[in-house]
């Protein structure tokens, strides 16, 4: 059980979820149309990517630079996210 964390395989793991999940949103918004739009998941998505390669960076121990610039894409997800979470809600007070 510790191997699965030591060699990083459990965000791995994780990582595979995560593509599954938002596999499976997308298609749920193309035969419903309800759900998240996929430019939304996607940014949702990597900000959350982003910060499991950074732990996967730290079980490793991996060089400094690849767990930074893992936090630094989470960053980005989640500025973008922000931004755009924003940007509707201020089209939508009265």
């Amino acid at each position: 059980m510790s191997n699965l964390f030591t060699s990083g395989l459990v965000a791995d793991l994780i990582l595979a979820l995560m593509l599954v999940e938002g596999f499976v949103m997308v298609l749920y918004r193309r035969r419903t149309g309800r759900g998240l739009a996929t430019a939304d998941l996607f940014w949702g998505l990597l900000a959350g990517a982003g910060l499991v390669l950074a732990v996967r960076s730290a079980l490793v121990g991996a060089e400094w630079y690849w767990l930074a610039s893992a936090l630094l894409l989470s960053l980005v997800g989640h500025a973008v996210d922000f931004y755009r979470r924003f940007r509707r809600s201020d089209r939508e007070l009265p």
